[in-house]
């Protein structure tokens, strides 16, 4: 099963192609962009509490038979987070000093 390579950060709303550099996930694929995740989220997923790291860029080009994003298209569904703002940070605040392999 191919990730979802959801279209934009859940946060603040940025395109978040399936080229791009700054998607960051958790290993539920929450996805949002790096500016969120350093500084609004620290590392911090608002969902599981986990940690985040950089998406993986799914080849355009097929250099293998069914392996590419015309094969296993990213997903048009966007999400947003459903928690306030204050929600959030109260949530980063409690773990953020635990290191993700902690938490």
């Amino acid at each position: 099963m191919a990730l979802q390579l959801r279209p934009n950060c859940e946060y603040c709303d940025k395109d978040l192609p399936p080229n791009s550099m700054d998607a960051r996930i958790c290993s539920y694929e929450c996805t949002f962009c790096a500016d969120c995740v350093e500084n609004k989220l620290h590392n911090v997923c608002p969902n599981c509490g986990g940690g985040f790291t950089p998406r993986p860029i799914r080849p355009a080009t097929q250099w293998r038979p069914g392996v590419c994003t015309e094969a296993h298209p990213p997903s048009s569904k966007r999400v947003q987070l459903k928690y306030s703002s204050d929600e959030l940070a109260e949530h980063s605040a409690r773990i953020r000093k635990i290191p993700p392999n902690e938490r």
